[in-house]
Parts: structure tokens; C-alpha cells; sequence
């Protein structure tokens, strides 16, 4: 595991392939307003991350197997996630505690269902603990058909299993969890 900077960009730009991940999103979905999202381009989504990966400020991990670039955890200061943050439906803040959020997964297929997620999702705890944070919170999916397009958010058993646990539901298949570090 190692932290998105511009030295490592090129390699999430392999994982993520020219689809830029699913449909163009450059995991940028979260850091914007839904307006700005729908406003703005491929190119521009994988430029806005680019630049973040330059800045130095946190934005996620990528997982290496055998020196390849397999999966992809978001992992950042909740702040930096303007959905979120503007959100005035599922998930608005739960009180006022500063928290970290796990907003995103990609992993490659092949490398899928085996493990990548669960180990991307400890790393970017201790990643979140090392950079300060007391508590991290994620927006995982919840229900029976979890698909593998749908499973960017993580599944709530895989939180569950590290300890996350949930603190708000305002939509039946998103519950808000959390871990306090």
C-alpha cells in the first residue's frame, strides 16, 4: 500500500484504465457538488485528481501486487468531500466530531474477491490514525445484491468485520458507520 502523490499518479492511471475507473469519475464523485460533477468531464475529473495527488494533501492509497497497481481505497478528511459535506439527506454529518472518511474502492478485476478491499480498508485506517484523525467514518452499501459497479462504497459486512459500526441509516441500503481510533 502507498499514499496517491504525483510520482505515483501514473500508476493509479493504469489501474484505473483510460474509463478513468467507472464512467470517468476519477474517484472525484465525492469531492464534488453534484452540479459540478454532472458539469464537468473525464479529463477534468482525472485533472482535479491530479492536482490533489500534486498538492501533498491526503486523497487515498493504492495496492500493489507483485509491483502492479491491483486496488484503490479513498481515504481522506471528511471536509475534503463536498458531497458529503452539502448533503442534506443521507449522508449529512451525524454531530459535529471531526472524522476522516473511506469513500471509495476500485479493484481491479481478477484481483477481485480476494482480499484487496479488506486489506485497502485496514491500511487506510492506520493511514487516517497516522495523519491524526480520532475517528473514521464510511457510507457503505447495504442489502443482498451488492453488485460489483455498486460495491465502490464497500459492503457494511466488510466494515463490520473491522470494527466499524453504524451510527445513522437515513436510506435503507446506506447506513453510515464508523471506528473510533
Amino acid at each position: 500500500m502507498a499514499p496517491l502523490t504525483a510520482e505515483r499518479f501514473p500508476d493509479l492511471e493504469r489501474l484505473f484504465g483510460k474509463a478513468g475507473a467507472v464512467g470517468g469519475c476519477w474517484c472525484m464523485w465525492w469531492r464534488m457538488t453534484p452540479a459540478e460533477f454532472r458539469e464537468t468531464s473525464s479529463r477534468e475529473h482525472h485533472d482535479a485528481l491530479a492536482s490533489i495527488a500534486a498538492s501533498g494533501r491526503p486523497a487515498g492509497l493504492i495496492a500493489y501486487r507483485g509491483g502492479e497497481p491491483v486496488g484503490w481505497v479513498s481515504v481522506s478528511p471528511r471536509s475534503d468531500l463536498e458531497r458529503v459535506e452539502l448533503s442534506k439527506r443521507n449522508f449529512r454529518p451525524v454531530d459535529g466530531q471531526p472524522t476522516w472518511a473511506v469513500s471509495c474502492f476500485y479493484v481491479r478485476r481478477g484481483a477481485r474477491r480476494s482480499g484487496v478491499a479488506s486489506a485497502l480498508l485496514r491500511a487506510a485506517v492506520q493511514y487516517a490514525r497516522e495523519h491524526g484523525a480520532t475517528l473514521v467514518e464510511a457510507y457503505p452499501r447495504d442489502g443482498e445484491a451488492v453488485s460489483d459497479e455498486s460495491a465502490f462504497r464497500g459492503t457494511l459486512t466488510m466494515f463490520e468485520r473491522e470494527g466499524f459500526q453504524e451510527v445513522a441509516r437515513r436510506h435503507p441500503r446506506s447506513p453510515i458507520v464508523r471506528l473510533e481510533l
